[in-house]
């Protein structure tokens, strides 16, 4: 048997031992602590070596180290240093689609960024630019590069050039979904339009209706032209598929308010009007057109709250018109003079 004094000292060395091993585990420990800095100069070095890389014009060699370090860096303002460098180096190194990775990033981790913002225009513009040359390069005669120019064209507001290369895409594909409407949509944009143009436009949009219909916006603009040309019956059937067909289209409802009312379908009209009202709730149109509904209705009251609500959007729409005018005349006046030569 174990002596007493054998007890003892064994008792004693069980906490010793549990000390020691606790000490040994602390000092194992505070030695890996102590190891872990010593690689934050290698990383610190690989992104100094990759932003004087991109910032000096050696691209290529840049490039793979900036697109590892954009997601591995975690200080804000590195990270955003890092992902435009990246950005400019794949844009200028004939890899553009290389920039979609750190536009990703800097697009999610600096949304606001006014420099980020400019960058990433310039980068998406020329990434549509690439793109476009390409597929005129790659497929010359295919409908899609006719649909190009004629969206260039609408953004110089050449109607007419637009609308003829909306018909060379129906040569290719008549039965294309959307082009006889963006056809339409051509022919009725120029300021004056003939009224042979709005037939014109008006059988579009009826043919696109024929292969597409489930085309909310064509019900909208037929909607439209049926109630230019006072056919109320017809305005409303386009403005109600409208609706069904797209419930959060807004403009198509204040159509559909706007025709029943003119019919004479005051409480018909109060619904669609309301969930205009609800969507656009500072459009003095909307408020205008229930006021008017509501007056029709008998509801008074309804009617004097609307009538309200119209005056007041509309002074605070014309405010923001005076102060934005206002804001242009400063900045023209503010304008440095071009230099003569």
């Amino acid at each position: 048997m174990m002596s007493e004094y054998n007890r003892a000292m064994a008792a004693f060395a069980r906490p010793a031992f549990g000390v020691l091993l606790s000490c040994l585990l602390l000092l194992a420990a505070s030695h890996g602590q102590a190891a872990k800095p010593s690689a934050a100069p290698a990383a610190a070095a690989q992104t100094e070596r990759a932003i004087n890389l991109a910032e000096s014009g050696h691209c290529s060699q840049a490039l793979p180290l900036l697109k590892k370090l954009v997601h591995q860096t975690t200080t804000s303002d590195l990270k955003k240093r890092i992902g435009l460098d990246g950005l400019r180096c794949a844009m200028t190194s004939n890899t553009p689609y290389e920039a979609l990775d750190f536009l990703s990033v800097l697009s999610r981790d600096f949304p606001r960024d006014p420099e980020v913002l400019y960058a990433a225009t310039h980068a998406y513009s020329d990434l549509s630019m690439s793109a476009s040359q390409t597929l005129a390069r790659e497929a010359p005669f295919s409908y899609q590069v006719h649909e190009l120019n004629a969206e260039a064209l609408e953004l110089q507001q050449k109607w007419d050039e637009a609308a003829a290369e909306y018909q060379k895409i129906l040569a290719i594909n008549p039965f294309l979904p959307g082009a006889h409407a963006r056809l339409g949509r051509a022919l009725l944009s120029k300021p004056q339009p003939t009224p042979e143009a709005v037939a014109q436009a008006k059988k579009a949009f009826e043919q696109e209706l024929e292969i597409d219909p489930r085309n909310a916006s064509a019900e909208y603009v037929l909607g439209e032209l049926a109630k230019n040309d006072n056919d109320l019956a017809t305005a409303i059937r386009h403005f109600s598929k409208a609706t069904k067909l797209d419930s959060e289209f807004a403009e198509a409802y204040l159509g559909l308010g706007t025709a029943l009312a003119a019919s004479k379908q005051f409480a018909e009209a109060i619904p669609p009007l309301e969930t205009y009202e609800k969507m656009a709730p500072d459009s003095p149109t909307g408020h205008y057109q229930l006021a008017l509904a509501y007056a029709g209705a008998g509801r008074k009251d309804d009617a004097n709250r609307e009538a309200a609500l119209q005056r007041q959007t509309a002074e605070a729409l014309e405010a923001v018109k005076r102060r934005a005018a206002t804001a242009m005349e400063k900045q023209s006046t503010t304008s440095p003079a071009p230099e003569q030569k």
